[in-house]
């Protein structure tokens, strides 16, 4: 209705990776309120909904970019759409149009009802996938640093055969806060190396985005402390996982 603006702002100064909170303002000369502060997430991206009752939002979560819907009044988070990695969005008269991409499809639309599930909108990619062969994805977590709860990714090789020995592109993200998950990455696309009969392994160590705000912080002055740890842990997880990855045969990019 024109009459309040939604932003988002990090609290600490001089810190790139602290969480992005959404910030509500009655416009012009109101008083700012924090909507989420109880609300583990940083938002990526944000928009109202067209009843100006909710906000939506991205968010990393778990290996994944999720949109929610947020609750202008009490700042309640309600998941839309969990897998995958979602960009842009808008509402639209039946519900929300939004794009994705994830470890197996570069971007299509979709829209998303109420109560009704996702329909896809566009396939614009669908016969350039059709024609090429795919690894697998699949989640794992794993006991890192202190014992804590890690997640990472694998992608089969193509043509998998569990019967033999794969060789192991160790892919290590940088940032040091950011995130290798379910996304189609324009420049580290694991499936460049499934595609080359290479098992692909990612884990999002201490310090990743997604997993709250008190993991992103922990390796505020430890770079090469708790990832490290969590890599070789990450690592050699994978390999106890899933026999059929060779262990003497392991590249880290």
């Amino acid at each position: 209705d024109g009459k309040t603006l939604a932003y988002l702002a990090m609290a600490r100064p001089r810190y790139e990776a602290d969480r992005n909170r959404i910030v509500l303002k009655a416009w012009p000369d109101g008083e700012a309120r924090v909507l989420t502060e109880a609300w583990d997430y940083s938002v990526s991206s944000l928009g109202w909904t067209k009843d100006g009752t909710r906000l939506l939002a991205t968010a990393p979560n778990k290996g994944q970019t999720s949109l929610f819907a947020v609750d202008a009044a009490t700042g309640k988070a309600e998941t839309l759409v969990a897998q995958g990695t979602v960009g842009s969005f808008a509402p639209a008269a039946e519900g929300i149009v939004f794009e994705r991409n994830t470890l197996k499809s570069p971007a299509e639309i979709y829209l998303v009802k109420p109560g009704a599930g996702e329909t896809a909108i566009t396939a614009i990619n669908a016969a350039k996938i059709a024609a090429v062969r795919l690894g697998e994805p699949e989640p794992f977590s794993f006991k890192g640093w202190n014992n804590e709860t890690v997640y990472g990714y694998i992608v089969k090789p193509v043509d998998f055969d569990a019967a033999k020995k794969y060789p192991v592109a160790f892919l290590i993200h940088g940032g040091p806060q950011g995130s290798f998950g379910n996304d189609f990455h324009y420049r580290w696309n694991p499936q460049a190396y499934a595609g080359a009969g290479y098992a692909a392994v990612m884990v999002d160590f201490h310090g990743s985005t997604g997993y709250g705000q008190a993991f992103c912080d922990s390796i505020r002055g430890d770079w090469g402390g708790k990832p490290l740890e969590d890599l070789k842990k990450g690592l050699a997880a994978a390999l106890a996982k899933y026999p059929w990855m060779d262990g003497t045969r392991v590249g880290a990019l």
